[in-house]
């Protein structure tokens, strides 16, 4: 199991390896719009664990630029495993 732990509030949630992060960034206040990756509505900072999520999908790289592993785009991201820590 994974840990999705959230700055502001301290809340952590454990999903399983793999998942998306979207729904439970979501329902924690992330602002959504698009999903898609093309908006960049649901810019998040990975405070740590970042080697924890799935490499950067293409839509990341052309709206953040290449190499900002601490900011990503939630509806792109998928936890891998371990822990992470955002904020928003």
């Amino acid at each position: 199991m994974a840990t999705l732990e959230f700055d502001q509030s301290d809340e952590i949630i454990e999903l399983p390896d793999g998942s998306p992060i979207a729904e439970i960034c979501e329902e924690a206040g992330v602002p959504f719009a698009c999903t898609e990756g093309v908006c960049g509505t649901c810019v998040i900072e990975v405070k740590q664990g970042h080697e924890n999520l799935t490499e950067p999908t293409q839509e990341e790289k052309d709206f953040l630029g290449e190499g900002t592993s601490h900011e990503r785009l939630a509806c792109q991201c998928k936890i891998k495993q371990g822990r992470v820590r955002i904020c928003f």
